[in-house]
C-alpha cells in the first residue's frame, strides 16, 4: 500500500479548519454600538438568543453604559427587563440616557431561586428584547437552564456576575471580563466566544465617564432613595392574570419625588 503525503496548504479550500479562523460564518449578531467590540464578536455584535456573561469585581464600572445602545432600542410591544439589580433604578438618569421607561420592567425578587425563576419566565415569554439579571452564585445546571431558555425564547440574557465566576465552566455563548482603568476606559477581556480567543483585552472609551471605578450613569442608579422604590414582583405560583397585570407596570421612581433637591439628574451616555 502506498501512502501519499499532501501539504495542508495544497488541500482544496474548506476541507481544513484552521484554529485562527471561524469554522463556519456565525449568525449575525446585534451591533453593540462600539465598533471595536463588534469587530471581535462573532457575527459582528451581541449573540441573539444566548446567555452572555459580564464579569466584574464590583458593580458600577461601566457595565450598564456598555449596554446603553441596546437598551435605547427597545420599543413596543417588547420589554427591557432588569432582574435583581444591586441598585435602585433611577428614572431621571435612565430617561436622560434615552432608555424608554414605559418599556422597562424592574423585577425585584428576594431569594436566589426567585431570581432564576423570574429570569427564565422573562426569557421564555418571547416578549422581551433583552433581559438583564444580576446573580453571581449559579451552578452549571442553573446556567444551562438559563442558556436553554434564552435559546428557546430567542432573547439575549446579559448575566452580571462577580469576576471569580470566571473560574467556573459555563455554557454561555460569550463571556467578557470587565475592568476599569485609571484613565476611565473600560477594559474588556474576551474569556469565551465562538472561535479563537483574543491575546489582549479591548479598551473602550465609554461616553461621559465619571470618576474611576464608577460612571455617571451607574452612580445615578445608586442615588434614588429606597423608600420611593416601585417594584414589580414576580413569584412562583402567581396566576397568569396577575403576571399579565405586572407586565404593564411602568418601572422606576417618580422623578419629582426622587431627585435630590437642587441636584440635576446625572447620566452616562
Amino acid at each position: 500500500m502506498s501512502i501519499r503525503a499532501i501539504a495542508l496548504d495544497q488541500l482544496p479550500a474548506g476541507l481544513v479548519w484552521r484554529g485562527a479562523r471561524f469554522a463556519a460564518p456565525p449568525a449575525a449578531g446585534r451591533p453593540s454600538g462600539f465598533a471595536a467590540l463588534d469587530a471581535v464578536l462573532p457575527g459582528g455584535g451581541w449573540p441573539q438568543g444566548a446567555l452572555i456573561e459580564l464579569l466584574g469585581e464590583q458593580p458600577g464600572i461601566g457595565e450598564l453604559s456598555l449596554l446603553l445602545p441596546q437598551m435605547r432600542q427597545v420599543a413596543a410591544p417588547h420589554w427591557l427587563v432588569w432582574i435583581a439589580p444591586p441598585w435602585t433604578p433611577y428614572a431621571p438618569a435612565l430617561a436622560r440616557a434615552g432608555v424608554p421607561l414605559d418599556r422597562l420592567l424592574w423585577i425585584a425578587p428576594e431569594r436566589p431561586q426567585e431570581i432564576r425563576w423570574a429570569t427564565r419566565q422573562a426569557l421564555l415569554s418571547g416578549s422581551c428584547s433583552l433581559v438583564l439579571a444580576w446573580q453571581s452564585e449559579l451552578d452549571m445546571a442553573a446556567l444551562r437552564r438559563l442558556q436553554l431558555a434564552a435559546e428557546q425564547g430567542g432573547t439575549p440574557l446579559f448575566l452580571f456576575r462577580r469576576r471569580r465566576a470566571a473560574l467556573q465552566p459555563s455554557p454561555a455563548a460569550l463571556r467578557l471580563q470587565l475592568e476599569v482603568g485609571d484613565d476611565g476606559e473600560l477594559s474588556v477581556r474576551v474569556l469565551k466566544r465562538r472561535g479563537p480567543l483574543l491575546a489582549s483585552p479591548l479598551r473602550l472609551a465609554l461616553p461621559d465617564r465619571g470618576r474611576p471605578g464608577s460612571t455617571r450613569f451607574e452612580a445615578a442608579a445608586a442615588t434614588a432613595p429606597r423608600r420611593h422604590r416601585t417594584r414589580a414582583r414576580f413569584r412562583p405560583g402567581l396566576s397568569a392574570e396577575t403576571q399579565a397585570a405586572l407586565q404593564h407596570a411602568v418601572v422606576g421612581p417618580d422623578p419629582a419625588r426622587t431627585r435630590p433637591a437642587g441636584e440635576p439628574a446625572r447620566i452616562d451616555g
